[in-house]
């Protein structure tokens, strides 16, 4: 019998809900153990994945509403003064804004496979002001299968945390090293657009 109560499965959720507010905590490894536990019959795979993704769905509309609370206007002056560090200009955002409104459900969705972004897709998303109940379900329907990819991946291995982490890590890293590379190579080579 399945107890709904069970502390690891409140944990579970408390943990998501952080991943998502302070990226750095790894869904990876929060929901690859969950699944070695669902794998030696400790935990229920299908209730592992909807904590999880109730966790992640909270954790996002703290950004989302951040995001949506300073919106995306008060962002001009800070395009002007920053923008090569941004390494955009004030119609770079105008563009995004126009994306978001055809594609931002779309975007939000695929976002939730990232290693990079999952998060702070988030701000964006509140930024430009994205229905709540658009948000949500985008968000709900990419981190349910997000999760149920990662809890399925540890019920699988149904070993140790050390055997995910030697799949998941290098993926991660050198995903971090290309971002970082481009990052670096985009403020290197930008120029405002008056200069071109």
């Amino acid at each position: 019998m399945i107890n709904w109560l069970d502390w690891s499965y409140l944990g579970v959720f408390l943990l998501m809900v952080l991943e998502n507010v302070i990226p750095p905590v790894p869904s990876e490894v929060i929901m690859g153990v969950g699944g070695i536990a669902a794998g030696q019959g400790k935990m229920n795979f299908a209730l592992l994945v909807l904590v999880g993704t109730l966790g992640c769905t909270v954790g996002n509309l703290f950004w989302w509403e951040i995001g949506r609370r300073f919106g995306y206007q008060r962002l001009k002056p800070m395009v002007d003064r920053w923008g090569r560090w941004l390494t955009m200009e004030w119609e770079d955002v105008e563009r995004l804004r126009r994306f978001f409104d055809r594609w931002g459900g779309v975007t939000v969705f695929l976002f939730r496979f990232m290693p990079i972004g999952r998060t702070v897709i988030s701000i964006p998303a509140g930024l430009m002001h994205m229905p709540f109940w658009r948000f949500v379900a985008y968000t709900t329907g990419g981190s349910l299968v997000w999760n149920a990819i990662l809890v399925g991946v540890g019920f699988w291995l149904g070993t140790t945390f050390e055997t995910i982490d030697h799949w998941i890590a290098p993926g991660v890293v050198a995903l971090v090293a290309l971002a970082s590379a481009g990052y670096l190579w985009r403020v290197a080579t930008w120029k405002p657009r008056a200069k071109r």
